[in-house]
């Protein structure tokens, strides 16, 4: 009869597979200013910088003349008590956040927002940030960590610097315990057993009879078999 694969457990779901959100200390996202204050300058003040489970960069809470809090993530080199400036005239320094109109070329950023208000959505891993190409007519042209160049409209807002907690993937596991712990945080299944070591009735590439990485299988195949090389565009030898 047979086992379900991990590629139907995962599609059904359940509490194996189910992201620990809980532990999340809140999202990384910039506040919704007036079209006044942003056209000015607002200057927050970096009341902590904090761990957040399952994000590899740290976070730092920021404290507005209002009263208003919010988490960003944190640029490398900020520090607890810093003012950080937010707005058009705010000045070209680490932890600022400016619209992508106000930063000039070749400046590095993070945190970069696709439209105005959606509080930052590109760049935020540790260790990344992206460039500022050029200004146009169109809006602001980016190159991404990825190489890939992004026109990005110019009222969207971006951090100046680099995210912190960069070399963080330098560093090894050097045992299965911390896998296991980030896994937990992450909503990783860990350990993963590769179908080509279980037996035949457990996974589709088990039993030791199958070639290396399997036979490719269509977009169409059910679930149970859907393992592998998915639709490959090609196979056999490169000529």
């Amino acid at each position: 009869m047979g086992k379900r694969i991990l590629a139907q457990r995962k599609g059904r779901g359940g509490s194996v597979f189910r992201s620990p959100r809980w532990l999340r200390k809140g999202p990384a996202k910039y506040p919704n200013l007036s079209k006044k204050e942003c056209e000015s300058v607002v200057e927050g003040k970096v009341e902590a910088i904090i761990h957040d489970p399952g994000r590899g960069a740290p976070l730092a809470l920021i404290r507005l003349p209002d009263g208003t809090r919010f988490f960003n993530v944190a640029a490398e080199g900020i520090r607890v008590g810093q003012k950080i400036q937010i707005g058009d005239k705010a000045e070209v320094a680490p932890g600022n956040i400016l619209p992508l109109r106000s930063i000039p070329d070749g400046t590095k950023v993070f945190n970069i927002e696709l439209t105005y208000g959606d509080g930052g959505r590109l760049v935020r891993g540790s260790g990344c940030y992206a460039i500022i190409l050029s200004h146009s007519g169109e809006g602001v042209y980016v190159s991404l960590p990825s190489g890939k160049t992004k026109l990005v409209s110019d009222l969207a807002r971006a951090t100046i610097g680099v995210v912190a907690g960069g070399g963080r993937i330098e560093k090894p596991f050097v045992k299965a315990g911390a896998k296991y712990h980030l896994s937990k945080v992450k909503a990783w299944k860990y350990p993963e057993v590769r179908g080509k070591a279980m037996g035949a009735y457990a996974h589709p590439h088990g039993g030791g009879s199958h070639p290396k990485g399997g036979t490719p299988v269509s977009h169409g195949t059910p679930p149970g078999a859907k393992v592998g090389h998915i639709s490959s565009k090609r196979t056999g030898r490169r000529k």
